[in-house]
């Protein structure tokens, strides 16, 4: 798919990689659709990016079927969706962790992730193209002390997304993960507030900013999605940055 011009959905929007990935499409010409719980950066951002802000949950499917119509209405056609958003405080071993903010985690990680490919996916079906980038993470595939909930959540991201491509690729729709690493964001400074496993030991340093996520994130949509399609795409190897067009880490 060409950016220019093309209606962008951006889950997660407000901050970190949703929001460096709303600036670097809006840049490039795409229409962006930005979800987010939180009403006022979403609106700023609007604003700066000439976007449309949806402020909702995205474990409530009625929202998000709802957005994507109010989007769709002022923009036409979704053809490309970013399924960012994600928790993961509070962080805690199993035995010391709260049921109902356990299932939280659990219902915008994975059902949100669900519901925003739910309400796109016919449409895309319908008119033989589309792109979906789910952000996916080494936890999908990694056991993290603490991380029960986030690495059970990425493990169903990176299943759901194999599923999703194996049903839309004959429809000409691409679906593909992306484990970007540590990326510099909200979310490592509660990584580093919890004291628990290795990544909370990390120095700031030695994650990646979220714009370098986001120039992956345009990349896969204009050429990287089919030729990794199904798979999680990793920005975390010399290969896959120098595919994205980034400088190799220090």
């Amino acid at each position: 798919m060409q950016i220019d011009g093309a209606p962008i959905l951006i889950t997660g929007a407000s901050r970190g990689i949703g929001a460096a990935t709303a600036r670097h499409l809006a840049a490039r010409g795409a229409k962006v659709g930005l979800v987010a719980r939180s009403a006022a950066p979403l609106e700023a951002l609007a604003e700066e990016t000439g976007g449309l802000a949806l402020a909702l949950d995205v474990a409530d499917w009625d929202a998000v079927a709802g957005a994507v119509a109010r989007m769709e209405a002022a923009f036409g056609p979704v053809a490309g969706l970013v399924n960012n958003a994600g928790l993961i405080d509070p962080i805690a071993r199993i035995e010391d962790s709260d049921p109902k903010a356990w299932a939280t985690v659990v219902n915008v990680n994975l059902t949100g992730a669900y519901n925003a490919l739910r309400a796109v996916l016919p449409g895309m079906g319908a008119r033989g193209t589309g792109v979906v980038v789910n952000i996916s993470s080494g936890a999908a595939t990694g056991a993290l002390e603490g991380w029960s909930h986030y690495c059970a959540t990425k493990a169903g991201l990176l299943s759901l997304t194999k599923v999703a491509d194996k049903e839309m690729a004959p429809k000409g729709v691409s679906v593909v993960g992306l484990s970007p690493g540590t990326v510099a964001t909200e979310m490592q400074r509660e990584i580093k507030a919890s004291g628990i496993n290795p990544v909370s030991r990390l120095d700031w340093e030695a994650h990646i900013p979220a714009e370098e996520v986001a120039q992956a994130i345009g990349w896969l949509f204009e050429a990287g999605a089919a030729r990794h399609a199904g798979t999680d795409f990793s920005l975390k190897t010399p290969e896959g940055r120098a595919e994205v067009g980034l400088p190799p880490r220090g």
